[in-house]
C-alpha cells in the first residue's frame, strides 16, 4: 500500500515520517511504501499523471499550494477516491477539509495515539474500498458497475439510469421488480439513500445538501421529497460524521 507526506517543513514531515516508521514497526504485517513531498507542486505533477497513492498525509498550509487544493485534485481525478488524512498548524481549514472528506483533521503537534488511531481508520478503509459492484441488466448484457463510481440512480419509466462519476449513463431494461426492490442491495450499505421515489444517491459524491435537493460532484440537482427532508439531513450527517473527525 502507497501512502504519500506532503509538508513543505522538512522538520514537520521528519516527525511524521518516523511516527509511520513507528506504527510500521508494531503492525509488521502491514505493509506500507512510502513517499515523501517537501514541494507540493511536485506531488501535484505525479496526480495529474494519475499516479496516486492509497492514503495521502497532507499539511494544508504551504508555500507553493494548500493541502486543499491537493486534495480537491486527488478527488477530481481519482475513481476509487484514496483515504486524505490533513495534519495542520490551523483549525481554520475544518470546513474545506470537510467538504473533501478526509477521514481526520490533526493539529501540530501531532499527537502519537491519535495520529495511530487516523492510521488505523485509513487501512480499514481502504480494505473497504476493496469494491463491490452493483449487476445492472442492460439491452448489451449484464454490466457490473462498481458501486464507489455510481453516483445516483435514477428510475425513469420503468427502467434504471445510473450516473457514473465520469459522467457516463448506463440504461437497464425494463425493471418488472419496484424501483425499491432493485437498488436495495445498494441501501443496505450507509453510502446509499432513496432521496426520492425515483433517485438514489451516493453520499460519497455529495457536494452540498439544500433543503428540498442535494447538489453532486457532478452538479447534477437531485430532488428531495418533504417526506424523506428530515430522514435524509440525519442519514447525511451520520454518514459525515463517520468519515470525518476532528
Amino acid at each position: 500500500m502507497k501512502l504519500v507526506i506532503c509538508d513543505d517543513n522538512i522538520s514537520d514531515l521528519i516527525k511524521i515520517e518516523k511516527l509511520v516508521a513507528k506504527y510500521k514497526s508494531l503492525h509488521p504485517k502491514t505493509e506500507l511504501e512510502i513517499i515523501k513531498f517537501t514541494e507540493p507542486v511536485r506531488l501535484s505533477e505525479q496526480i495529474r499523471r494519475r499516479d496516486l497513492a492509497d492514503i495521502y498525509i497532507l499539511d494544508i498550509i504551504m508555500s507553493q499550494t494548500t493541502g486543499i487544493e491537493i486534495g480537491n485534485q486527488i478527488r477530481d481525478i481519482a475513481h476509487q477516491k484514496p483515504v486524505i488524512i490533513y495534519i495542520t498548524s490551523s483549525n481554520d481549514f475544518a470546513l474545506e477539509a470537510y467538504d473533501i472528506h478526509a477521514i481526520r483533521y490533526l493539529l501540530k503537534p501531532v499527537q502519537e495515539d491519535k495520529f495511530f488511531e487516523a492510521l488505523d481508520y485509513a487501512l480499514s478503509c481502504r480494505e473497504l474500498k476493496k469494491d463491490p459492484v452493483f449487476p445492472v441488466k442492460t439491452r448489451e448484457g449484464l454490466v457490473s458497475i462498481p458501486c464507489s463510481q455510481i453516483e445516483y440512480i435514477e428510475n425513469t419509466s420503468r427502467t434504471l439510469e445510473v450516473h457514473l462519476t465520469n459522467q457516463e449513463q448506463i440504461k437497464s431494461i425494463f425493471i418488472r421488480r419496484s424501483f425499491e426492490d432493485e437498488i436495495q442491495p445498494l441501501t443496505d450499505s450507509r453510502n446509499f439513500v432513496q432521496v426520492h421515489k425515483s433517485f438514489l444517491i451516493n453520499f460519497q459524491h455529495v457536494k452540498k445538501l439544500d433543503t428540498d435537493s442535494i447538489f453532486m460532484n457532478s452538479g447534477a440537482s437531485i430532488p428531495v421529497s418533504k417526506r424523506n427532508t428530515a430522514r435524509v439531513k440525519k442519514e447525511y450527517l451520520l454518514f459525515v460524521s463517520e468519515q470525518y473527525t476532528l
